[in-house]
């Protein structure tokens, strides 16, 4: 008998303030490798319970019904591991509505030392006041 999970596929959403700031370095950085990249990052959000299953993506924080979690990613083309590239995603996941938000698609190199998680932390509990509270923050 087979004890494999039942994965759903999930909704996946980029909110504005992703797109309107580090995404859009990666965008003028990449020009149309980004477009590419932003697909497959969607496509691998719809599958976030299977990254997560198999160790792809990092959980940082679980209530049991919302999840932030942090996914390596690569740009198209580049031939560099997600986890070499230093380019991450700050993901927001309602279990109950099986929706995915990207809250932050960033390098490293423009959040980074010396306390990368600290910086990201604080960006959503100044832009993302719901989902900092739902974690305390």
């Amino acid at each position: 008998m087979d004890q494999r999970p039942i994965l759903q596929n999930y909704s996946c959403t980029w909110a504005v303030y992703a797109e309107r700031h580090y995404a859009k370095v990666f965008s003028k950085r990449h020009k149309n490798a980004w477009e590419t990249t932003r697909n497959d990052i969607t496509d691998v959000c719809k599958r976030i319970d299977s990254m997560l299953l198999y160790k792809r993506a990092d959980l940082i924080y679980d209530t049991g019904l919302h999840k932030i979690v942090k996914l390596d990613f690569a740009v198209a083309g580049t031939r560099i591991s997600p986890k070499a590239a230093g380019n991450r995603c700050i993901l927001y996941i309602n279990e109950e509505t099986h929706r995915v938000e990207v809250l932050l698609a960033y390098s490293k190199n423009e959040i980074g030392p010396p306390n990368e998680t600290a910086k990201w932390r604080e960006v959503i509990k100044v832009e993302y006041k719901e989902v900092a509270g739902i974690f305390n923050l």
